[in-house]
């Protein structure tokens, strides 16, 4: 039987593996770090209708610090990938918007992104342990 430890250990181990991966599959092929990419997707997702979304939203759905945030948005905004400003509603905090540019270069590295996705994780795995893994992300999530 496997340890609580050992089980631990063999996830983080795994985790790092992969996110190195695609990190660098990543940087390779669209020039975006892994941070740039996971804001970009998020924001994207997250935008809708809308186009912009507040900054304390898109931190929440990361589960990032603000200030982690708020630095990388400033590196994303320099190069043109994002812009920022006041929320419209209460102008207590920013939005922010996916500029046309950000999402050329978030659509043109996705199917790279999920190709080394599938060539690192995925495609490993069988049907069952994918079965499995969803069910353990299920089970943490749903627990408060």
């Amino acid at each position: 039987m496997t340890e609580p430890r050992e089980a631990w250990a063999a996830y983080r181990a795994l985790q790092l593996m992969v996110d190195a991966e695609i990190a660098r599959d990543l940087e390779r092929e669209s020039g975006l770090s892994m941070a740039d990419y996971e804001v970009l997707a998020a924001a994207v997702s997250m935008a809708g209708e809308e186009e912009c979304v507040r900054v304390s939203r898109l931190a929440g759905r990361m589960h990032w610090a603000h200030s982690r945030l708020s630095r990388q948005l400033g590196r994303m905004e320099r190069r043109g990938m994002i812009a920022r400003e006041a929320c419209e509603l209460d102008g207590r905090g920013d939005d922010v918007l996916v500029t046309e540019a950000g999402r050329r270069v978030y659509e043109d590295a996705a199917p790279a992104y999920w190709e080394s996705v599938r060539r690192h994780f995925t495609d490993l795995l069988t049907p069952e342990q994918l079965a499995t893994l969803t069910e353990i992300h299920h089970t943490v999530a749903a627990t408060p």
